[in-house]
């Protein structure tokens, strides 16, 4: 069953990303693995730019658990693609990213996922209430679902 293609506008946040050299695969494409990539960076992006989110000396950190992702257009170097950022679900510990990677100035998503982000203790790995500073920074970014 072909999906339809998500749209720029459902995402509130797009980080833009310039594709690499070693991004392409034998086939002259970028390899799927690497879209995976682009999701954790555009995540965390989203942490970092807008809940202010320390990686490096914050006591938790959020461990991707599931990911998925579906491919419509193929994407390649050179050129720059924009990942939107939404999210779906906010749970107790953990965050549901809803994504799309968009080529510069198109319009339908060229891939389109999810990624789970449980939140846990730096040191010892336990699971971990998400702060509410962290919850309220990322509210603006939750899709509104119609009932």
């Amino acid at each position: 069953m072909k999906q339809t293609a998500k749209l720029r506008q459902q995402y509130r946040f797009i980080f833009p990303i310039q594709t690499r050299w070693a991004d392409n695969d034998i086939y002259g494409h970028v390899n799927n693995v690497t879209y995976y990539s682009y999701f954790d960076t555009a995540a965390n992006a989203l942490l970092i730019q807008k809940a202010d989110f320390d990686i490096h000396q914050s006591p938790i950190i959020g461990l991707v658990v599931s990911s998925a992702c579906s491919f419509m257009q193929e994407l390649t170097y050179p050129e720059i693609i924009e990942v939107g950022v939404a999210i779906s679900k906010i749970g107790n510990s953990s965050v549901t990213y809803d994504l799309a990677i968009f080529k510069q100035g198109q319009d339908n998503a060229s891939a389109q996922g999810h990624f789970v982000h449980v939140f846990v203790d730096r040191s010892h790995k336990k699971s971990t209430l998400i702060p509410v500073e962290m919850r309220d920074a990322l509210e603006p970014f939750m899709i509104l679902r119609a009932e």
